[in-house]
């Protein structure tokens, strides 16, 4: 029986390791937890017959649809780097302009430091966001009908996709789960990238607000690729191989200092 709970109880450490790093290989895990590979391999291989993690060769990631973290959490995480990339993103928005922010931390961060702009009609797939910006003085705020994620107030669903694409805007600011080594950008819930999509496909210019530890991240749902932005605003401790993608793909790339 100890040795029946000691597993449920890695496994639940493993899952929460997952949520905030979205993938884990097998010897990363057996030195997190002070146990043998053979041990993990048995946890990932117990947590995929049950639905919660998908095996890869050598690891596991999280699900489509698996929220990686909670939403207070997700905030903590690299709080600095996405608290200066939100200043930098919210600098590169004209005053006058149709905006569309898609829901997550980051570009959460861009949203709240756009209280000073003017003649800003922005459109947000996220109601708590929305609630918080409604107050600025220049800003006319839209969000969309549909199903709200009780996690973080995302409006997810085909309403919301609709909803979007009736608009032209300007600016798209997006972020990511995660940026694969050929540029493509990726996310956890088929729902949440549907809208996603919708939203770059609804804008003029999109601007991508996104941590330098999304690289080289994983997860199972593409919403686009590098070369659909015109900016990716990232941190200074953005590795070399982005920086090589942003040049070929024509990406502008500002570094929040």
């Amino acid at each position: 029986m100890k040795a029946v709970r000691a597993s449920k109880t890695r496994q639940q450490a493993i899952l929460r390791h997952l949520r905030q790093n979205g993938r884990a290989m097998v010897e990363e895990l057996a030195a997190l937890f002070d146990t043998t590979p053979q041990t993990i391999r048995k946890d990932l291989n117990t947590l995929a017959d049950t639905g919660r993690v998908m095996r890869f060769h050598g690891g596991a990631a999280l699900l489509a649809g698996t929220e990686y973290t909670d939403y207070e959490l997700r905030k903590q995480i690299a709080r600095e780097q996405k608290e200066r990339i939100g200043r930098a993103t919210a600098a590169l928005v004209p005053n006058n302009t149709a905006v569309i922010i898609n829901s997550g931390t980051t570009t959460a961060e861009a949203a709240m430091r756009l209280g000073q702009h003017v003649g800003l009609k922005i459109v947000t797939d996220n109601v708590a966001l929305a609630n918080e910006i409604r107050r600025f003085p220049g800003v006319e705020v839209m969000v969309p009908g549909g199903v709200i994620r009780g996690s973080d107030g995302t409006v997810l669903g085909e309403t919301a996709v609709e909803f979007i694409r009736q608009f032209r805007a300007d600016i798209a600011i997006v972020g990511c789960a995660a940026i694969a080594p050929d540029g493509a950008l990726l996310d956890y819930d088929l729902r949440e990238a549907a809208v996603a999509r919708a939203i770059l496909a609804a804008s003029r210019h999109a601007i991508l607000a996104a941590d330098s530890s999304k690289f080289r991240r994983m997860a199972p749902v593409c919403i686009g690729h590098l070369r659909q932005m015109r900016t990716l605003v990232t941190d200074a401790g953005c590795p070399q191989e982005l920086r090589a993608l942003c040049r070929e793909n024509g990406v502008g790339l500002t570094l929040a200092g």
